[in-house]
């Protein structure tokens, strides 16, 4: 099975960004398959667990924002590395992966957050 490794990485995108922005029920209707499996442990499991977090996101916190660094993709995984800022100032650095079913639809979700420091021991960036 060839996946669109493209159209995988911009559905990846579009799925987060929904979601992230205020919009996960048409995210999951839009870009998720039959079954959504989540590693976050912050998240229940299953396409509602997500909206219901993503909601409560929205909710708590309207003014976030986010910007996708980058998208790589490989078979049927596609990873993404943003950066997040939320209010008060506060930036992240995320990882975040998707898997997608042979229908190009999203049924399986892992990730990984990092507070970015003030300062750090060299120069180089986190993007």
């Amino acid at each position: 099975m060839q996946h669109d490794l493209k159209s995988n990485k911009e559905n990846a995108i579009e799925f987060y960004r929904t979601a992230y922005l205020g919009d996960p029920s048409l995210a999951v209707e839009k870009y998720v398959g039959s079954v959504y499996i989540q590693h976050n442990p912050a998240v229940a499991e299953g396409k509602q667990g997500f909206i219901d977090y993503f909601d409560k996101m929205a909710k708590d916190y309207p003014d976030k924002d986010i910007e996708f660094v980058r998208a790589i993709g490989e078979g049927d995984l596609v990873a993404l590395h943003t950066h997040q800022t939320w209010p008060g100032n506060e930036h992240y650095v995320t990882m975040d992966f998707f898997r997608f079913d042979e229908s190009g639809k999203i049924v399986e979700h892992w990730d990984s957050i990092q507070s970015i420091p003030r300062e750090s021991k060299n120069d180089n960036a986190m993007f």
